[in-house]
């Protein structure tokens, strides 16, 4: 007979609460089928990537190859590898596109990836779990669905994709490993980059080498632009442009701009310039092969010569705040902006500058899943403008970037705010409304929008914490580090976390503040705990725990314990973990902080079921649940029935175990807690098959494998 739903007298129940009992497995697996999910994303194919160019001249010889060479690579059975190689903005992510638009995404229609890895670079180095992440999430994985790890997110994306015949671009590819990781098992990976990469060659990718225009190609392009040009005048501005086509058209885009001028102002522009490298520009050979980390030898330094002509004679004639905005591209930390963070650095007419700089090409539009347009300039723009920032003054560098500083302090502040509540922080709140960090509507509203506004300046908050450590201003450094928590923690940065975290450790030690050392060193160790280093994580505890003497608020002494009480459990160190969690709650109740008793008691209950104590840890979580409905600490209720309802079925209350893991999954649902669901339904199919009630099990597991689909991941047996 089954243990489930059945008291022995027959009485039904059609509540489901931690203690109430849905009797019978009919009753019980037609509450779980009508769990409200989320619906799931349309089943549409992933089309990343800039768009093709209606003007595009030549590279016939170019698209031919990549047509062949992708062909013949297409009926392969396992991936192919291309290598397009040129210098910078000779025309190589467009020659790409092309080719996308007219052949290559027939040859792989289960959809296209695109991710230019400049945007994710910092100290040389890419960060690849957010590129592989963002590829996850293209696919249709839930965010809280995406792994911590490079490892992980990598075995993720190729059980997805081994079934599909994807295309995957990778601009901006400086190191043969950036481009392997990201190799499906399937279809075609194009790797694009200034320089060939030996190692790629030698794993089968088939080089396709981008020279700047010659004398035909690139003046048939000028004259596209401005039909009525004499041809040996569109020639010469081929010559002085080193036939580069970025240079070309931001020449002839200056003079649309200026309809009382014509193609021979532009070259006698440019040559009174007179650093246009004439006789001496090398317009072949701009893919030579060298040793991986080496610099081309030939043909760069020549062409770079000629953009940078092209560029400052632009320059010389757009107006004012258009060269300040372009300046002050060249001088901010990070790789993107935003017209809010122009404003706060002191720039006027923001939307008309930047206007201007994107019909000259010059500056992009970059694609980003949260509310504020951002832009960039073009890479090789972005070389030219930081050339021309190192002219300025240190006063006027050092202005800018304290006035940035404070924009990203105060903008992280209020997003963490927004996703983690009212946790403790050491922080005072920000000086600015957050209102007043936008001129036009918020920055963000609401939880998901403040994650999403995180996560999508997540290169460029890194790249102003290491600027204001250079600074010396330490301040500000740690607290933008205390910020970014909530996005460490929620979309699993972790490797960043622990990365940044030094600098925040040694700002904490140059102020003398060690209170905010110990948070410092916590959070760290939380990110090296949760990466599965529990030495490391032991190692800033260490450290952590000799300076709480020195602390003052207790809850500081909370958080290292709590952190210690975490990897206790990992070791499998129940009584230890229960004593430390007891540590961490005591501190709580000292303040006294409501959230902080709560996870604490919370964490208390998981020792006591590690330890097979299964009736004191009902005690535990049912004081914890009321707390927190006291509270309104609503995320934490899911937590907390789960923890009960494993603690039920330990000590063979199969029924209630049941309706705990019910009402887990039921709030988990509600609050949109997806991982909770998942585990509340997987904890669910393992009580079920205890009882011995096959059709009840396989309810859940239905249910599991669409929560599963919904998500974006292949539906795997309940015990993955």
């Amino acid at each position: 007979m089954s243990s489930l739903g059945t008291d022995g007298g027959g009485t039904a129940y059609n509540t489901v609460s931690g203690d109430a009992v849905i009797l019978g497995p009919v009753l019980m697996a037609q509450h779980i089928e009508g769990l409200r999910l989320p619906e799931r994303a349309p089943d549409v194919p992933p089309s990343q990537g800039p768009p093709p160019s209606r003007v595009f001249v030549n590279r016939v010889q170019e698209l031919a190859g990549l047509r062949d060479a992708a062909v013949a690579l297409a009926g392969e059975p396992g991936p192919g590898m291309l290598h397009v190689v040129g210098v910078g903005g000779v025309g190589k992510t467009q020659l790409v596109a092309q080719s996308v638009s007219r052949e290559l995404e027939q040859l792989f229609p289960d959809g296209r990836l695109y991710v230019d890895l400049e945007d994710l670079r910092r100290d040389g180095v890419v960060d690849l779990v957010a590129v592989l992440g963002g590829f996850l999430r293209a696919l249709g994985v839930g965010k809280e669905f995406v792994p911590a790890g490079v490892a992980e997110c990598g075995a993720l994306f190729r059980s997805l994709a081994a079934g599909k015949s994807l295309l995957v671009v990778v601009d901006n590819v400086q190191h043969a490993p950036e481009a392997r990781t990201l190799l499906p098992p399937r279809g075609l990976l194009v790797a694009i980059g200034r320089r060939v990469l030996p190692s790629l060659l030698m794993d089968g990718a088939v080089l396709i080498g981008v020279d700047p225009l010659d004398e035909a190609a690139g003046t048939e392009l000028v004259r596209r632009w401005h039909a009525d040009a004499d041809y040996g005048t569109a020639a010469e501005v081929v010559r002085l442009c080193a036939g580069h086509p970025l240079a070309l058209r931001a020449a002839v885009e200056w003079l649309a701009a200026r309809p009382h001028l014509t193609l021979d102002d532009v070259v006698r522009d440019l040559t009174a310039a007179g650093r246009h490298g004439t006789g001496g520009v090398d317009m072949e050979g701009a893919h030579t092969v060298v040793g991986e980390g080496e610099e081309p030898q030939r043909g760069e330094a020549g062409v770079g010569e000629a953009v940078d002509t092209v560029l400052d004679s632009v320059l010389a004639e757009v107006s004012e705040h258009t060269r300040r905005i372009y300046d002050l591209l060249g001088t901010l930390p990070g790789t993107t902006t935003t017209t809010d963070l122009l404003r706060a650095a002191g720039a006027v007419r923001v939307d008309e500058a930047l206007g201007e700089l994107l019909s000259s090409r010059l500056a992009i539009l970059v694609e980003s899943p949260d509310r504020p347009r951002r832009f960039r300039l073009h890479d090789v723009a972005r070389a030219h403008a930081r050339l021309r920032a190192r002219a300025s003054t240190g006063g006027e560098r050092r202005s800018v970037l304290r006035s940035v500083v404070d924009f990203y302090r105060d903008a992280a502040a209020h997003a963490d705010a927004l996703v983690l509540g009212d946790r403790f922080r050491i922080q005072p709140p920000p000086s600015r409304a957050l209102a007043e960090l936008s001129a036009k509507q918020p920055l963000f509203t609401g939880r998901p929008g403040a994650l999403d506004w995180l996560d999508a300046e997540r290169v460029n908050l890194e790249h102003v914490i290491r600027a204001a450590a250079e600074h010396g201003w330490h301040d500000d450094v740690w607290r933008l580090y205390e910020s970014l928590w909530s996005l460490y923690h929620s979309r699993k940065h972790l490797a960043e976390c622990v990365a940044t975290g030094r600098l925040a450790i040694e700002a904490a030690q140059h102020e003398a503040r060690p209170d905010v050392e110990v948070r410092m060193r916590n959070q760290v160790a939380r990110a090296a705990y949760e990466l599965g280093d529990l030495d490391h994580a032991d190692s800033e505890l260490t450290s952590a725990t000799e300076l709480l003497g020195l602390a003052g608020d207790p809850r500081l002494s909370g958080v290292v314990w709590e952190t210690r009480g975490l990897i206790a459990l990992a070791r499998d160190r129940a009584a230890e973990a229960r004593d430390l969690f007891e540590r961490a709650l005591a501190a709580n109740r000292a303040v006294p902080d409501r959230h902080g008793v709560v996870v604490q008691s919370y964490n208390v209950g998981q020792a006591l079921v590690a330890g097979g104590r299964w009736s004191e840890a009902l005690d535990v979580l049912d004081a914890a649940a009321e707390a927190a409905r006291t509270a309104g600490d609503d995320p934490m209720l899911p937590r907390i029935e789960l923890v009960r309802a494993r603690a039920l079925g330990g000590r063979g209350e199969l029924d209630r175990a049941v309706a705990a893991a019910v009402a887990a999954a039921d709030g988990a649902a509600e609050l949109g807690q997806l991982a909770k669901v998942d585990q509340a339904l997987t904890l669910l199919a393992s009580l079920a098959e205890r009882a011995d009630e096959a059709p009840l099990r396989a309810a859940y597991e239905e249910k599991l494998r669409e929560l599963r689909e919904v998500m974006g991941l292949k539906p795997p047996s309940v015990a993955d």
